[in-house]
């Protein structure tokens, strides 16, 4: 019986330290890594953050749709035996009550108050029965801290398909702003990032758009931006040395930017040439802002650190290979410097010396009246041509075989050599804007400003007749510049100025609605009446 007791104690001893060693809080656990399935990546990192309530991931919310009717058609293959003229239906019931009466349809979901209010992340799906193929995420009304930025980091990094996120009035602050933009180069496939409702004190929203984000899409309405973030933003936009090549739309609207904060982002605006569309709307923009705007969407002089870098460009266009070394190639067909000295030597010997011995030959073929023999050269043509052949064959399975390396070419270049080109990549396609031409005029450089923004929001802010007659000259300079310079573009195709200073009955604000209407792609001339055809 002792012996039993004794080792019933040392299994319950083992028992209780297998049991510690397991929950055992100082040891730390392994590294998680996400596989792509963003509700169980999310819920599993959230739990391991020791987080009492973990939001839900759901899916975005949608009106309801009512049920499509079904058809009276019957079905083939069934009651082939009976005739194919339908039964009459037997007519509905009267309920004189309305107790029976189907309820109208509803546009709304009810929940509880709780559920409601409760922090979610609403998910948008390719495939809904693919928890991988997440494509938009939406995170509405709740303060999204440090740690749930981190998670979310570790999520997004690994979401093949994410291509939106749209975080709305969550409390960022500069840290978590600055934690999103490191991750937004590891979210390949991303194009629009919208934080409206998100007031940053520090407005380093600069962080989001750099030469690495992806960002294609930014939305920053009613942040509480002033000229300090707007500042920043327009470096980012372009700068004498570099401009950026992502970002194609940006919303600014809902902000305390004035004249100073336009200004900057039109300085911004001299060397971008891919941004389309700003929305400056509901702003504090007044006469200067806007004459800057029209500067820029005109033309403009060149500043002297602008005039330094357009020497530097233009000169390194004209001498691309200037600090490169000739071919091989060329070296070796060179006379000056033959490819081998040695060889070459040798050849002319042997050159020499057969023109010596040919000279002899054809001297005493005239003095004693006989002909050369004919058999050893014409040995020496048929040996020649088979040479020629053989060197042919081995050409053209070489040119074959760098033309299998490299893919088809195209017809018009089947008979020259093939050449190993270097792929021109998006940023090398890029034109510099100081390269275009220029007019000197007044001791000044002008060159044509930027043609590449198409719409232009400025309702809703403090332009008075100033500003909106340079607006004006910049219209009609558009209108009348020729498309023949490098920078291209077509011009603004919608701008909107109402709710200005100035009223919309202005001469100067019809006579811009005049320009620029026929100009909105979603504008539609009326219908011609049976009058003005006739005229016409």
């Amino acid at each position: 019986m002792g012996k039993k007791i004794e080792r019933s104690l040392k299994g319950e001893k083992n028992q209780s330290a297998v049991s510690q060693d397991d929950e055992d809080p100082n040891k730390t656990p392994e590294p998680y890594s996400c596989t792509g399935n963003f509700q169980a990546d999310f819920t599993e990192l959230c739990r391991r953050n020791s987080m009492t309530s973990i939001p839900l991931v759901v899916h975005r919310a949608r009106p309801p749709t009512q049920a499509a009717p079904e058809s009276s058609k019957p079905e083939k293959g069934k009651d082939k035996g009976k005739s194919a003229v339908p039964e009459p239906e037997p007519e509905p019931e009267v309920d004189p009550e309305g107790e029976n009466a189907e309820p109208p349809p509803k546009t709304y979901v009810v929940k509880d108050k709780f559920e409601f209010f409760r922090p979610s992340v609403q998910v948008e799906m390719e495939n809904y029965d693919k928890p991988e193929t997440v494509t938009e995420i939406y995170i509405r009304g709740w303060k999204i801290d440090d740690v749930m930025m981190n998670t979310l980091k570790q999520c997004w990094s690994v979401m093949e398909k994410l291509h939106t996120i749209n975080l709305w009035n969550t409390g960022l602050t500069k840290d978590t702003v600055s934690i999103m933009a490191s991750t937004l180069p590891s979210i390949v496939n991303l194009r629009t990032l919208i934080l409206d409702g998100n007031v940053v004190k520090d407005e380093n929203w600069h962080e989001l758009i750099t030469d690495e984000s992806p960002v294609q899409n930014l939305s920053l309405r009613h942040c509480g931006m002033t000229d300090t973030g707007a500042k920043a933003i327009g470096e980012a936009l372009g700068t004498v040395k570099r401009a950026n090549t992502k970002l194609v739309s940006l919303n600014l609207a809902g902000n305390q930017i004035s004249d100073q904060g336009v200004i900057d982002i039109a300085n911004g605006l001299r060397m971008n040439r891919t941004l389309m569309s700003l929305s400056l709307a509901s702003n504090q923009v007044g006469d200067k802002g806007a004459s800057k705007l029209g500067e820029v969407l005109s033309r403009f002089p060149l500043s002297h650190e602008e005039v330094v870098e357009r020497r530097k460009q233009k000169s390194s266009m004209g001498s691309p290979d200037r600090n490169k070394s000739p071919p091989p190639s060329r070296r070796a067909d060179s006379k000056d410097r033959p490819g081998s000295v040695r060889s070459s030597s040798q050849h002319d010997k042997t050159d020499k010396s057969k023109q010596k011995q040919s000279a002899k030959t054809k001297k005493d073929a005239g003095k004693g009246g006989k002909e050369p023999p004919k058999e050893e050269e014409k040995h020496d043509k048929s040996k020649g041509k088979k040479d020629d052949k053989a060197a042919a064959k081995k050409a053209s399975l070489v040119a074959d075989t760098k033309n299998a390396a490299k893919g088809k070419t195209k017809g018009k270049d089947k008979g020259k050599p093939s050449q190993a080109e270097p792929e021109e990549m998006g940023d090398s396609s890029f034109i510099n804007p100081l390269t275009d031409e220029a007019d000197f005029i007044d001791g000044q450089l002008w060159v044509s400003g930027n043609r590449l923004l198409i719409n232009l929001n400025l309702s809703r802010n403090q332009i008075g007749e100033q500003g909106m007659a340079a607006i004006l000259k910049a219209m009609q300079y558009q209108t009348t510049l020729s498309l023949g310079s490098k920078s291209g573009g077509t011009g603004l195709m919608r701008i909107c100025v109402f709710k200005n200073k100035i009223s919309s009955d202005h001469d100067i604000v019809r006579k811009i609605n005049d320009i620029m209407l026929p100009k909105d792609p979603f504008y539609k001339p009326p219908p011609q009446t049976p009058e003005a055809e006739s005229t016409t």
